[in-house]
């Protein structure tokens, strides 16, 4: 998911995307560590990647709302 994407989500989908990213990396990790072979082995990577963008953007809105305080 690219910034402008995850940019266009509302502020509510922020927690709700970055559950589902975290079910897929926890899914992901299981393969990992049986030894699956993966279909798309960058796709662990894109995703660690996806959590930490959801994770920051929602940190930002968080300081940012404490800063109007």
């Amino acid at each position: 998911m690219k910034r402008k994407d995850v940019l266009s989500l509302e502020t509510g989908d922020y927690e709700t995307k970055l559950a589902e990213f975290r079910k897929e990396l926890i899914k992901l990790n299981a393969q990992a560590s049986t030894g699956t072979a993966a279909k798309n082995p960058g796709l662990l990577r894109q995703t660690k990647k996806n959590v930490a963008r959801m994770l920051t953007l929602i940190n930002q809105k968080n300081e940012r709302r404490i800063a109007k305080k």
